[in-house]
């Protein structure tokens, strides 16, 4: 497998709100204040009305968010900007950022929106805006709308043209019941021995209530949100809890791990084994294909997405497609490729058939679906995925420049694909939320992947690094 050189990245401009999954920052400070929200509300509720076009009934945004402390900050000031332009808001309260995006259009919303910072800690928030479609807005609305930000916000309404609040209080059950209609009618999971790690987060409350609903027998470890508590040493990022319960219940039990705002989940199998993105993406693919369900003859996958899966899916038939990183992008070429699995070695996957989103909770009940037809245990499920070494380092940086243009930095990336003779595959990027590089080696020798990732982040250090 030949690397890959530093790919051109623009730099970020200093004014610049959205980054790959909406604006996110400390809440309560610059830029993620209630003024902003306040002003993102009416921009956004203008722009998205506009785009429906006149409807018959009052144009409305839904809008959800996580247990943060913050949320209902934001949340209030997003809501008010909405009603100030004459739209009505549809409140869900806290729900996962899938529910939203799987209920606008069968709510008939002109669009969306969820307050969370996903996996980040609780200090942290942000805005996540949707489409009609339940998708999340292309990179070009989401610029008009920045572009809008700063613009006087002329004449707005009043009297009977101010829009009205909704709290929709059946947003939960209808979430839950949309989901069930992923799997087969009478589909059920009797007898199954189920650990959920909420992360004190958005699934809380519909992940036991989607489980237990189906049969099965559910422990529930992170649900116990203070707001202050959201992926503290828990959920899709901190996995050791689930672990260490799973095998302590033992008997065949599986943990799901979801994050925040319950858009990722990341699998315990009943060894007490993770099982990512990767390998879920394996275990579906092989199930569709044997149901002749899976479309496109392909998996989109990203830039991340490791050798073994690319192995995997080859064996089964499967072709696989890299998109940039980012679930949007994912979706993106999707949609492209008319295929209907795709996700992220992060463990955001989207089964189009079933919705727009990424969802945590849709798959699992996939990849359980493939446990309980097949009668195998997930841990033999998952072992088609023979893992490559692979090395993340982040590197902190002061600006984004071009990655191509920092020369020191292509000199150590070339010196390292003549090294490893392309037995490696070499990605640089950087975070689209954090002022973070990120670097990824992936080959079959672990020595040589560490020495030349920490190479290649020496001379990141160099050029652009943020100092101590």
């Amino acid at each position: 497998m030949t690397a890959r050189r530093p790919a051109p990245t623009a730099p970020l401009a200093p004014t610049r709100l959205f980054g790959t999954d909406g604006i996110r920052g400390v809440a309560n400070e610059p830029p993620l204040t209630a003024e902003l929200a306040l002003r993102l509300g009416r921009v956004a509720g203008r722009q998205l009305a506009e785009r429906a076009g006149r409807g018959t009934r009052r144009p409305a945004l839904l809008v959800g968010r996580d247990t943060r402390v913050s949320g209902p900050l934001l949340e209030h000031a997003f809501v008010a900007g909405v009603l100030s332009v004459g739209v009505d808001a549809w409140v869900g309260g806290v729900l996962p950022t899938p529910a939203v995006a799987l209920l606008i259009p069968r709510m008939g919303a002109i669009g969306g929106a969820v307050l969370s910072a996903s996996h980040n800690p609780f200090q942290d928030n942000g805005i996540k805006l949707f489409g009609a479609d339940g998708g999340k807005l292309p990179d070009a609305c989401e610029e008009a709308i920045e572009s809008e930000l700063g613009a006087e916000q002329g004449a707005l309404p009043s009297g009977r043209a101010l829009g009205r609040l909704r709290p929709v209080a059946a947003a939960e059950r209808r979430y839950v019941e949309a989901v069930r209609e992923s799997v087969p009618a009478g589909f059920a999971l009797s007898g199954m021995r189920l650990i959920l790690d909420c992360a004190h987060g958005a699934t809380y409350r519909v992940g036991p209530r989607l489980f237990r609903s189906l049969g099965a027998e559910v422990t529930l470890i992170g649900g116990r949100p203070s707001g202050t508590n959201i992926n503290e040493r828990v959920g899709a990022l901190h996995p050791e809890a689930l672990q260490a319960q799973v095998r302590a219940t033992g008997g065949g039990a599986l943990g799901l791990a979801f994050d925040g705002d319950g858009d990722r989940l990341i699998v315990v199998d009943e060894a007490g084994e993770v099982r990512d993105g990767d390998h879920v993406l394996a275990v579906c693919a092989g199930a569709l294909v044997a149901r002749g369900a899976l479309r496109g003859g392909v998996v989109v996958a990203t830039v991340m997405a490791n050798l073994g899966l690319e192995r995997a899916l080859q064996d089964l038939g499967v072709g696989m497609v890299r998109a940039p990183v980012g679930d949007r992008y994912v979706l993106e070429t999707m949609r492209e490729r008319q295929a209907n699995l795709g996700g992220e070695q992060s463990g955001h996957v989207i089964f189009l058939d079933h919705g727009p989103a990424g969802d945590a909770l849709v798959t699992a009940l996939q990849l359980l679906r493939v446990v309980r037809e097949t009668g195998r245990p997930l841990q033999a499920l998952a072992a088609v995925v023979k893992k490559c070494p692979q090395i993340l380092l982040n590197v902190p940086v002061r600006t984004k420049p071009a990655l191509a243009g920092l020369r020191p930095v292509e000199e150590a990336v070339t010196r390292w694909e003549r090294a490893l003779d392309g037995r490696a595959r070499i990605l640089l990027r950087y975070s689209g939320t954090e002022p973070l590089a990120r670097i990824m080696v992936e080959g079959d020798d672990q020595m040589a992947i560490e020495t030349a990732a920490q190479d290649i982040a020496a001379a990141l250090r160099a050029e652009i690094g943020a100092s101590a």
